[in-house]
């Protein structure tokens, strides 16, 4: 794993105080890139590169940078408050995610810092949605405009009749509340056309042979390897897969393509044991 890189500043170390500079392994975000192409390009998982940056969902703007790992050193004259407030992380964070039963380090220690020096990260992307909605948005031209309010004659009302029943079934499908224990998850989404994926689950579902099957990625300790689900917005599916980062109350759901798991983004959704 890659580590920060860290250096002494020049002077006399203060005791207590960490008087290192860091900077993480980082990477700017160019025009067309994805966050699965980083991830792959990284050797990163998806997951993982999400909750080092804590980001809400995957959309990432040009020159946003997007750090890939999130491993520290300890130096010399470090102390874990020091380090702490050098990443604007809490020190009890720092011992949860170390499994430190005491605040003291030593010099070559390596401590998983999450969440770390996401300022910048957060202040772009606030930055990108202000400008968005202080764009105004273009009126049609009055010629659209007539075209607008003029009745268009239906050329295949069969089609649309169709078309709308089948979204009325759908509809009436999802508002029917399914039986069971339900609780209330994190839910990312992935793809088995990747490179290196053998698109075969734990349970053995070849994703390859079968792209959209309706497989979920549990931790087996809260939803149990092929239990049969309800996942809001997603549908009926198999608790099929494990994943690495896939622990406590979090899924991750099969979706054929990579556009798709994009837009699926990052949620909080209800899944509903069914057996």
């Amino acid at each position: 794993m890659k580590k920060f890189v860290a250096s002494l500043a020049v002077g006399a170390i203060f005791a207590g105080t960490a008087v290192s500079t860091v900077s993480a392994e980082e990477y700017e975000v160019q025009e067309g890139d994805t966050l699965w192409k980083i991830a792959e390009d990284h050797d990163i998982g998806i997951e993982e590169l999400i909750e080092i940056n804590d980001l809400s969902n995957t959309t990432i703007h040009p020159k946003q940078t997007i750090y890939t790992d999130n491993t520290y050193e300890v130096e010399e004259g470090d102390t874990l408050s020091g380090i702490a407030g050098e990443f604007d992380v809490k020190v009890k964070d720092i011992k949860k995610g170390n499994d430190l039963d005491s605040s003291v380090i030593t010099v070559g220690q390596e401590l998983e810092i999450k969440g770390a020096q996401l300022k910048q990260d957060k202040s772009a992307e606030k930055a990108e949605t202000a400008e968005t909605e202080a764009e105004p948005e273009e009126e049609p031209a009055k010629e659209e405009q007539q075209e607008q309010q003029e009745p268009q004659e239906s050329e295949e009302p069969a089609e649309k009749e169709e078309a709308q029943a089948e979204e009325q079934s759908e509809s009436e499908s999802d508002s029917e509340a399914p039986e069971g224990e339900t609780i209330s998850v994190t839910s990312t989404a992935y793809t088995a056309n990747c490179d290196g994926c053998s698109g075969v689950t734990a349970t053995g579902v070849d994703l390859n042979a079968d792209p959209n099957a309706k497989v979920i990625a549990v931790d087996p300790s809260v939803i149990p390897l092929g239990s049969k689900v309800h996942v809001e917005g997603y549908g009926t599916a198999i608790a099929a897969d494990t994943g690495g980062a896939i622990n406590g109350n979090k899924i991750d759901v099969h979706v054929p393509s990579d556009g798709e798991a994009m837009d699926w983004g990052v949620r909080t959704v209800n899944v509903t044991i069914l057996d």
